[in-house]
């Protein structure tokens, strides 16, 4: 709990400045907010960050922005992550700014960053440092880029949650909602409704993103070849697997690869 004070205080103890991180500071915390909203940018594997509705996924060359008050924890599983947080006070942006959102990071935003490589801590008004940081958070809503759709939800529901575990752990079976329910003794009909109850998804639209999910992590942390990882997830058709994996991340395997 001291880490935990300490970066909340860390955050918002200076409300008008700009602050930066380069660092995993907010690994593992409680459910927390800030006064500030917060620009977290993901390099070199994926982060996870958990809300009080759903799970969000962030791969690396993305960006998320969370905006003020906004109660959320980070996880990740690999230490090669690279990790840059922006702080931004609120000072009367709207629309874009008031919405959770992933995005890639684009070669304008690479750029400002790599200009802004060696900076940390608090800037101020006044400075063209806060300056060239505002222009860079205002860039964000002007360039109109497609979110990143990968995102989970939740629920307390420990039937649902044990059906959900039994899942994830056999994802490279042929899983069927039939099968499923056999093995649940529930019939198809309860196991539809509890899903779409409980989590407002269909069996089969969560089922193809904890594989597409799977997938991401295993092109980041194997040396599985793509179609390896297509089998090791459930997937038989190569193109079906590289088709749903771009219908929800928007790119292929091959260039998630490589970012």
């Amino acid at each position: 709990m001291e880490i935990f004070n300490q970066l909340i205080n860390i955050v918002d103890q200076n409300p008008e400045s700009i602050l930066v991180i380069r660092q995993q500071t907010e690994q593992r915390l409680p459910s927390h907010q800030h006064d500030k909203a917060q620009l977290l940018l993901v390099y070199g594997g994926i982060a996870y960050l958990q809300t009080n509705e759903k799970d969000f996924y962030i791969p690396s060359n993305h960006y998320i922005w969370i905006p003020k008050n906004y109660p959320h924890n980070l996880m990740f599983n690999t230490q090669d992550l690279y990790i840059i947080n922006l702080y931004f006070p609120s000072d009367g942006v709207s629309g874009f700014y008031d919405e959770l959102g992933i995005y890639p990071v684009s070669k304008l935003l690479s750029e400002m960053l790599s200009f802004s490589e060696k900076w940390q801590g608090n800037y101020y008004k006044g400075s063209w440092e806060f300056e060239f940081l505002t222009t860079l958070r205002n860039v964000l809503s002007k360039e109109n880029l497609k979110k990143f759709s990968i995102q989970l939800p939740t629920t307390d529901d420990q039937r649902l949650n044990a059906i959900i575990d039994h899942v994830r752990n056999r994802l490279r079976e042929d899983l069927s909602l039939d099968t499923i329910a056999q093995q649940f003794g529930m019939s198809v009909r309860s196991l539809t409704r509890l899903f779409q109850t409980k989590l407002h998804i269909t069996f089969i639209q969560y089922l193809k993103m904890l594989r597409i999910i799977r997938a991401m992590e295993l092109i980041k942390d194997t040396d599985l070849n793509i179609t390896e990882i297509a089998y090791e997830v459930g997937y038989s058709n190569i193109s079906a697997f590289s088709n749903n994996f771009q219908q929800l991340t928007n790119m292929r395997p091959s260039e998630f690869k490589l970012k």
